[in-house]
């Protein structure tokens, strides 16, 4: 699989799963409105969807700005997000952020491999 490829699918699942959870929140006595920052990964979505065309043309500096929101998608879904859907049993949560660390984990892997490989062509 290419890095834009990667990044493509990457980039719909953090704009999908976060706009998927906020628009079908249900409120609760403990928590009655959804927090915007249930949308962050909307937003790094968005800036990796940004950066697929410069993916493509194999621009490195796009590619190493593709890393850095990639790693901090990964982190910042395996940490809160996954520990309170579990801790509240949401299995739709746990679904949804599992994909997200999963599709975020695949686009890494997809990136080392191109920078790996583009370091042996040097």
């Amino acid at each position: 699989m290419k890095t834009y490829q990667a990044n493509l699918i990457n980039s719909i699942a953090l704009i999908i799963m976060p706009l998927w959870s906020y628009l079908t929140y249900e409120a609760t006595a403990e928590k009655p409105e959804q927090s915007l920052t249930a949308l962050i990964p909307l937003f790094l979505g968005i800036i990796l969807l940004l950066c697929n065309g410069g993916l493509k043309k194999e621009n490195k500096i796009i590619a190493h700005i593709a890393v850095l929101i990639t790693l901090i998608a990964i982190i910042g879904n395996a940490t809160k997000p996954l520990m309170s859907a579990i801790e509240e049993g949401r299995n739709l949560g746990i679904f949804r952020v599992s994909l997200m660390i999963f599709t975020s984990t695949l686009a890494m892997i997809t990136f080392i491999k191109s920078f790996i490989k583009n370091r042996k062509k040097s």
